[in-house]
């Protein structure tokens, strides 16, 4: 077979989409058919912050549903989704909606860890940079609350889908390194580490890598989404970010890459991991990549920060243009503050711009005045954020950094690609956008067949069909 038609679901932390993906490799085409786009966030409940899993499952099937009306021919399904959290189960039964990571309970349960595992020996063991947000901190404040209990089993969000479509319960690998729970240099679980820790190594499931099959879909499933018998679910780079790296058009000897959206991965591309402490104290990590790559990155607050604000702004019922408020931030010619992107506070959900006038006024610097200077200084801070991580990931790294890629819904930015570009003093190339569910196609056309080769081979397929746009510095 040269060529064919999958269905990829990429679930962010802000919204999701059902595409479907026509790879012809022998022919050098990749497109994409965008069937489905919905909405996903937070829901506040008694015991907190949490995921509608339920709505999420529920819009994702109805774009399979679509995907399927539309494209009859789809040969396989493949799931990404942002990584750290997670559902709790017992039997094949939700023990509630997984909790979402910007919850508050996080950051006492980061002391609780470190207490019986200091972060260094932690650091050796997993290689992760230190984010509170990280599974082995959430799953500490699950344990003080009495919330393992009842489980006997604990699922990621991609692989919860790929149980609910498949029954199968697994780990895929690249979405299994961001929990904190495995071996850095095997890849495997480190049970050692989860009995340390006081969690039950039995809730974790079978590990598995990207191109394996999950197994056919559910006699009703199939039936609900007008899919035929026997169609296989199929592990792709889970963690969205490795799905994206994966249709990176990039020659990781020379390049860096950020994949930005709700955050902004900054990184490298590598064969093995950098468990130095050096790279400890840079809180760089390491992640599971496709085809035994190291994703070596420093997490970014990202493009949270802008939309958060914009969401605080719109809470009297009133709408904004972000293009509009973009183009407006870019004729901004006042001095605007750099604040500290990655500072904690601005992790929760809330009064953004007022956050950032306060870390100003902490300072004696000028807070914006204008939502247009508030949305240019976020564009700024990140701008030197993102700079400043490559110009870490090189030195830490050996890679000699010539070119950076943006990807995903940073790429469409044009005036944070500038600025980028300027403060690395680097040129960016910025594409494609959706890289997440390429990447994704990619690796289910690989397992079905009719796409081959090593990621380079699938890489030069996404520069075939895909020309980025460049920003070169100006200054």
């Amino acid at each position: 077979m040269s060529a064919g038609a999958v269905a990829a679901v990429d679930l962010g932390a802000t919204s999701g989409r059902v595409v479907v993906g026509y790879v012809d490799q022998a022919a050098g085409t990749l497109r994409l058919d965008h069937v489905a786009r919905f909405q996903n966030g937070p829901v506040r409940l008694a015991s907190g912050l949490h995921w509608d899993f339920a709505g999420l499952y529920r819009d994702l099937t109805r774009g399979l549903a679509d995907a399927f009306r539309r494209e009859p021919g789809v040969v396989s399904i493949g799931v990404d989704s942002w990584g750290v959290d997670y559902a709790l189960l017992r039997g094949d039964r939700l023990l509630g909606e997984p909790f979402h990571y910007r919850d508050e309970r996080n950051a006492a349960a980061a002391e609780a860890v470190h207490a019986r595992i200091p972060f260094e020996e932690l650091y050796r063991r997993n290689g992760l940079q230190f984010l509170p947000i990280t599974t082995v901190y959430q799953l500490a404040a699950e344990q003080a609350g009495g919330g393992l209990e009842l489980a006997d089993s604990l699922l990621l969000i991609s692989d919860l889908v790929g149980f609910q479509l498949t029954g199968a319960k697994v780990a895929e690998r690249t979405i299994a390194s961001t929990t904190g729970l495995l071996d850095v240099e095997t890849g495997e679980w480190d049970r050692e580490l989860v009995g340390r820790l006081g969690l039950e190594p039995s809730v974790l499931p079978r590990l598995v890598s990207p191109g394996a099959s999950l197994g056919d879909l559910r006699p009703g499933v199939a039936a609900e989404l007008g899919a035929p018998a026997g169609l296989q679910v199929v592990a792709v780079g889970s963690h969205d970010t490795a799905s994206a790296v994966v249709a990176l058009p990039m020659r990781p000897e020379s390049s860096a890459y950020i994949s930005c959206g709700t955050w902004g991965l900054v990184g490298v591309e590598l064969e093995r991991p950098v468990i130095t402490a050096a790279a400890r104290e840079a809180n760089f990590t390491n992640e599971a990549g496709v085809d035994g790559r190291v994703r070596f990155l420093r997490n970014v607050m990202g493009l949270w920060l802008l939309s958060e604000s914009v969401r605080w702004w719109e809470r009297d019922g009133s709408s904004i243009d972000l293009p509009g408020l973009l183009a407006q931030a870019a004729e901004v010619t006042a001095e605007v503050p750099v604040f500290d992107a990655n500072d904690p506070r601005f992790l929760a959900p809330g009064d953004l711009p007022g956050r950032i006038a306060a870390w100003c006024a902490e300072r004696g610097i000028a807070a914006p005045q204008s939502r247009a200077e508030f949305a240019r200084s976020i564009v700024e801070s990140l701008a030197e954020a993102f700079a400043s991580a490559v110009r870490t990931a090189s030195a830490l790294s050996g890679v000699d950094v010539e070119t950076i890629h943006i990807v995903g819904g940073g790429a469409l930015n044009t005036l944070l690609c500038r600025r980028t570009a300027d403060r690395s003093g680097l040129p960016v190339l910025a594409g494609p956008s959706e890289a997440t569910a390429i990447g994704n196609a990619l690796v289910q056309a690989r397992a079905a067949g009719f796409a081959g080769g090593d990621l380079e081979a699938l890489r030069s397929l996404v520069a075939r069909a895909f020309t980025p746009i460049r920003h070169d510095p100006t200054g």
